[in-house]
């Protein structure tokens, strides 16, 4: 029974060369599978939390995470825009000042499954830095993990700002600080991670996350989230067996994400899969405008339902739901769906969005942080 629930939940994987922790998990998983629908409690209109598991005959991976343990929750990823320390330069330049710290750091990336990982302030991915185009950035980064790491930002700055080995400060040593300093530009959905070698190895075990520049003249008021498509390899065969968004597999399909029907989402979409040459992610019963890179003020693809994306590669998706509903959002490479890389969205009417956030575990400050979460403001 436990072999044949294995088979459906992994596919293809090679269970034998699996690590004993990871197949220890798996099983885990999959024993609880008998119960797991009759735990989810119902969120605003009735409906079911697991709805997206009656969807596809419950196909989710089982159980839950604690993560309040874990130090992070993917829903509150979703919002969570670190603004750095912010003052003025005597030329009157806005400066903001962030701190990162590298460090090893098990966490859970599905219900029984650990993976240990190499973390930018404890998580995966890390914080979402976000400014205003023209702003002076400094990042004063400090290693205390057990490998030489960097951070390399996707931007315009010079070649000792880089974080790339032998140029500048090259790779930063196991307990020492690097500051990297440069003017935020150009504006668009960005990201950072390490370059170390062997790049890989440190990509895939959890060291990059989200940069977010604002255009001077801000966009048009939306409700705003940040998704990072990311993969991990438990038994690093060079496969992955876990697939999600903001590192936990399945957990927007077990807690949908509220919005409210007719508004404007405007998602910072971010691949940083490894191993795997392609992500991609789906929307269900609507259409997007998709803004490559993050780049332009008006969309480089009009009304399309899918867009793919390589390694590195993000832009700005912007979409409305007409109708309230639980709707489905995934990769469409079935094999990721079916190992963790599905959400849903449960749209609701305005007067019904307390309680659709509530039968999530979040309140007010979260709504407050979608809505609120450029720079430059909303105007």
């Amino acid at each position: 029974m436990v072999h044949d629930q294995l088979r459906q939940l992994w596919g293809r994987r090679k269970l034998l060369q699996a690590s004993i922790g990871s197949i220890a998990g798996i099983i885990g998983a999959a024993m609880l599978e008998g119960n797991a629908s009759s735990q989810a409690e119902p969120p605003a209109g009735g409906h079911s939390a697991a709805h997206g598991a009656d969807a596809h005959g419950n196909s989710l991976l089982v159980g839950t995470v604690d993560h309040e343990a874990n130090g992070f929750d993917p829903l509150q990823l979703l919002v969570d825009w670190d603004y750095g320390k912010v003052s003025q330069l005597p030329s009157g330049q806005t400066l903001r000042e962030y701190e990162i710290l590298a460090f090893d750091r098990e966490i859970m990336i599905a219900p029984g499954i650990s993976f240990p990982a190499w973390t930018y302030n404890g998580r995966v991915p890390g914080p979402t830095l976000r400014c205003t185009e023209g702003d002076r950035i400094r990042i004063h980064f400090v290693n205390a993990g057990s490998h030489p790491h960097t951070l390399h930002f996707h931007g315009f700055h010079m070649a000792e700002m880089d974080g790339i080995p032998n140029v500048g400060p090259g790779e930063i040593a196991v307990g020492s600080t690097f500051t990297y300093e440069f003017d935020a530009e150009p504006f668009g959905c960005h990201l950072y991670h390490c370059h170390a070698v062997p790049l890989k190895r440190h990509i895939h075990k959890g060291l990059y996350g989200a940069f977010i520049i604002d255009p001077k003249e801000g966009r048009p008021p939306a409700r705003e989230f940040v998704m990072v498509m990311n993969a991990f390899d438990t038994n690093f065969d060079n496969e992955n067996e876990i697939y999600a968004v903001n590192t936990v597999g399945h957990e927007y399909a077990k807690r949908p994400i509220p919005l409210i029907t007719d508004e404007l989402v405007r998602l910072y979409l971010i691949n940083i899969t490894e191993f795997d040459p392609v992500n991609s992610m789906h929307l269900h019963a609507t259409f997007f405008d998709y803004y490559d890179h993050g780049t332009t003020l008006e969309p480089t693809l009009r009304t399309v339902d899918t867009i793919m994306q390589c390694q590195a590669q993000r832009g700005i998706l912007e979409f409305r739901y007409r109708w309230p509903g639980h709707y489905m959002f995934h990769a469409h490479q079935t094999e990721f769906v079916e190992l963790g890389w599905m959400g849903m969205f449960n749209v609701v009417e305005a007067d019904d969005f307390p309680a659709a956030l509530n039968a999530v575990g979040l309140d007010a400050s979260w709504d407050e942080k979608s809505l609120k979460g450029s720079t430059v403001g909303n105007a």
